[in-house]
């Protein structure tokens, strides 16, 4: 098998996790991706990035020319994958008990013969620390015990009520199951302490209905009535399976080194937490009613502005140092290479973090959350950065490496850090310097206004001096910079639609004529712009159009209503993946379509102008 088909399409995989870590489940029954203990931790099983070296945890029914189906179980991450043939049907129910320990992680793994008799092969392979770290691999009771060479010294447990085989230090077992009858695996940490198969049954039967009993509880928590309530609840499950319960922290995406463009060099690791996106999602979580949630991330983001000014990213439990490397012993998916483990980035400056985050906390505060004098101090600390620095240039919200700019994005939110902090203070009756506070505000404004407006293109340019588009400037309407309906952003509106779409599909910018990231290749199409593109009309009163993108948009979801961070060409996921950022942007234009349809005074015709 060449290398470009021996990997499955990154869309076809499901998530499942525990709030702690993930594992991506292939509709070929295959767990090809996970870290452990947290997101950002070594990978144990990573044949998603090297189908040889990466390591898996398989299960494959013995069936001629079969179909693969998945499904969510209704409101949870508990994952169904089904093998349809005329000899026979197949199910892998797959899951992770949700534990407030990062050390009792556990995936589970239920097979079930619903039509026929099937004969099943299970091989589970991990390659602990990105496949670096050997292992030894013993018997115990009703399993092995694989017990990992690295730093960590990491013991996994394979449990099941089928005899397992080992070969060269890995776990095989073949069996078959008629009609209803049904084999379990449990891959767990050592500290989980299930003895025997009464314990592995009743275990299992326990872990089954809390976990579907956990995640539709915490779903029915939202307060979305809206249009489209099965993809938000989709997007706000994948939302929370990239939090971590124990520090309030939430992860880009679960993925780190998926390709933007087959075979480019557009490959990061996204497993950490940034300002921004958190942030964002934190407003997302507060519109839809998980007030825990975003205190649990104010708790977090407050220990990070204790230490001094913000950086863009940190490490799950707010470690800041990031150092990124290359996993050189890799092939890559599909031949991707470099494999980058850790974020350069980390280092840059970046100015739009302030206003991201003081965006959230002005938002937390209107939603009755109470914000302290002494988290205020700190958050003065923050808007103080913002004064001696929003002149700087800086890497932007895309983090390009080659060179600073001044941004039109970051002079934005440098203006809403500005304006969102003026707001709390006098919301809370703070003491805050005003006049100096209102003076700056006034010139970030008046700079974008002036300073950023190309004439002859008639629209706000990507950095100051340029004639770049670039799809950031989305959201100076979002961002309630200017109106919907002004003049300027209407035509700003008109230049990125004419030059950035492609059907309903948005760039970031055009880098065929632009050279501003310094990286060779070009990429996909970001479904996060997309979507904002359809908020954006949605507020400037083109409600059809908007609906009717936004269902064309949805449409390039996978199977499972999941996306990453990119679309290519021809309707391909690209990118890390499941990407936060994608999700909450899909929550946000459906919350913003919802509003526009109920305003309208009275129903129009569905008018054609989708096909401009």
């Amino acid at each position: 098998m060449d290398q470009e088909h021996a990997y499955e399409l990154i869309e076809d995989y499901g998530i499942i996790g525990d709030l702690h870590t993930v594992a991506l489940v292939s509709k070929k029954g295959s767990i090809d991706f996970m870290c452990y203990p947290r997101f950002d931790s070594p990978s144990i099983f990573g044949a998603l990035l090297d189908r040889n070296k990466g390591g898996h945890f398989a299960i494959h029914p013995k069936l001629n020319d079969c179909d693969h189906k998945q499904m969510y179980l209704p409101d949870t991450a508990v994952l169904l994958t089904r093998f349809l043939a005329n000899d026979g049907i197949a199910e892998i129910t797959d899951f992770m008990p949700v534990n407030k320990d990062e050390e009792h992680c556990a995936v589970i793994r239920r097979v079930r013969t619903i039509r026929g008799h099937i004969h099943y092969e299970m091989s589970c392979c991990p390659r602990f620390d990105y496949g670096r770290a050997g292992h030894e691999l013993t018997r115990v009771r009703s399993g092995v015990l694989f017990q990992s060479q690295d730093a960590a010294g990491t013991r996994m447990r394979l449990l099941s009520n089928t005899p397992i085989a080992i070969h060269n230090q890995d776990a095989f077992a073949g069996f078959s199951l008629r009609e209803r009858e049904t084999a379990w695996f449990i891959l767990e940490t050592d500290a989980n302490q299930v003895q025997h198969d009464e314990d592995l049954k009743a275990y299992i039967r326990q872990a089954n209905r809390s976990t579907i009993r956990f995640w539709q509880s915490w779903v029915e928590q939202s307060h979305y009535r809206g249009r489209w309530m099965g993809m938000v609840n989709r997007s706000a499950i994948t939302l929370k399976l990239l939090s971590s319960q124990r520090f309030g922290s939430v992860v880009a995406a679960a993925t780190f080194g998926l390709p933007e463009t087959i075979g480019g060099e557009r490959n990061w690791d996204y497993r950490y937490t940034w300002i921004r996106d958190a942030s964002f999602t934190m407003y997302i979580f507060l519109k839809l009613g998980f007030m825990k949630e975003a205190e649990a991330f104010l708790t977090w983001i407050q220990r990070q502005s204790e230490q001094g000014p913000l950086q863009l990213m940190y490490a799950v439990d707010g470690q800041s140092k990031l150092d990124e490397k290359t996993l050189d012993h890799w092939e890559g998916y599909k031949g991707s290479r470099p494999i980058r483990i850790g974020n350069l980035a980390h280092k840059q400056l970046q100015l739009d973090v302030y206003g991201d985050l003081l965006d959230t906390i002005y938002l937390y505060s209107r939603y009755n959350g109470p914000i302290s004098f002494e988290f205020w101090k700190t958050i003065s600390a923050q808007v103080a950065v913002v004064i001696r620095d929003w002149q700087k240039p800086d890497h932007g919200i895309w983090e390009v490496r080659n060179s600073k700019k001044q941004f039109l994005y970051s002079r934005l939110m440098c203006w809403v850090a500005l304006d969102r902090g003026i707001r709390i203070a006098e919301h809370f009756s703070y003491p805050y310097p005003a006049e100096q506070w209102r003076t700056v505000r006034d010139k970030i404004f008046h700079s974008i206004y002036d300073d950023f407006w190309n004439p002859e293109l008639q629209a706000f340019v990507q950095y100051k001096g340029t004639t770049a588009l670039d799809a950031s400037a989305l959201m100076m309407p979002l961002r309630r910079f200017i109106s919907p309906r002004d003049r300027k952003w209407k035509s700003t509106l008109k230049a990125i639609d004419e030059k950035l779409r492609t059907d309903v599909l948005i760039y970031r910018y055009d880098n065929r004529l632009n050279d501003v990231d310094g990286l060779e290749g070009q990429e996909g199409t970001f479904s996060m712009c997309s979507f904002w593109f359809v908020e954006c009309l949605a507020k400037s009163g083109e409600v059809n159009r908007a609906r009717v993108y936004f269902e064309k948009m949805l449409g390039y979801t996978n199977h499972l209503g999941l996306y990453a961070e990119e679309i290519g060409p021809r309707g391909a996921q690209l990118g890390n993946y499941p990407q936060a950022f994608t999700h909450l942007g899909l929550i946000s234009a459906a919350l913003s379509l919802d509003e526009a349809i109920e305003s309208r005074t009275k129903k129009e015709p569905l008018r054609n102008d989708h096909f401009s």
